[in-house]
């Protein structure tokens, strides 16, 4: 793993958005794995802005983003659907037949995420995957206690993580207490992680990321062992890190 201070959000959001930009140029078919949530939003329209700038053809691109909220069809506000689509997918001709995401209203949603796995694994590895992490060390929404041979399928969020995810709808009750979420093992195949964190409330769980050992209860010590792993944070927690 290799841990890099880019000072905070908005430099950190050029970098990756660059990374990325570099990937789809230099690999046309290349596939992108996707996350959301608020440590995304300035990147993806930053990088819509340089696809945009340089004319990329996007058409074989494939991407797959990580989980899906159960319950929301991909018309409601709140949904990763939505989410991706406002910031990313509606601003460049993007193929939407590569575009692939949970469908978290599906009529069997054990269908669907065996479905996803196996177009996912079918399609191969992401060549880039990116990464958020929560405060309790979760990564896409793979819960402290997920088995780290776990694919992708339907998950019960915890209390502490549809508690941080209320701010985004009226009352908390209105969050989904369900998803479906890419598992451990199924992240784990990306040939590229770029996790990134900003702020006082990830320093613990990159400070056991960094420092700590393997164990499913921190998830994301997972990619303590993979290959090749960016871990991107801002000063506060690069201070904290090294106080």
């Amino acid at each position: 793993m290799k841990l890099i201070n880019l000072k905070n959000k908005s430099i950190a959001s050029d970098y990756v958005a660059v990374e990325l930009l570099k990937l789809i140029q230099s690999t046309p078919t290349a596939t992108l794995g996707l996350a959301t949530g608020n440590t995304m939003t300035e990147i993806y329209p930053r990088l819509s802005e340089l696809l945009t700038a340089n004319r990329v053809n996007l058409n074989d691109i494939k991407t797959f983003n990580l989980d899906e909220y159960v319950g929301l069809n991909s018309s409601h506000p709140q949904s990763y659907y939505t989410y991706m689509h406002e910031l990313l997918f509606n601003h460049n001709e993007w193929n939407e037949d590569h575009i692939y995401i949970p469908r978290g209203d599906a009529p069997d949603l054990e269908d669907e995420a065996y479905a996803y796995e196996q177009r996912l694994f079918s399609i191969g590895q992401p060549d880039i995957q990116l990464l958020g992490i929560g405060e309790n060390g979760h990564i896409g929404f793979n819960e402290p206690g997920t088995s780290f041979d776990s694919q992708t399928r339907v998950v019960d969020l915890t209390d502490s993580t549809i508690k941080a995810n209320s701010i985004h709808f009226d009352t908390i009750d209105d969050v989904p207490k369900q998803a479906i979420s890419m598992g451990l093992q199924s992240i784990m195949r990306a040939k590229r992680i770029i996790l990134l964190a900003f702020g006082e409330r990830k320093q613990e769980a990159i400070e056991r990321l960094v420092n700590g050992s393997k164990t499913e209860t921190l998830p994301a010590s997972i990619l303590q062992t993979h290959p090749n792993v960016d871990i991107i944070i801002d000063d506060v927690i690069f201070n904290y890190l090294n106080h």
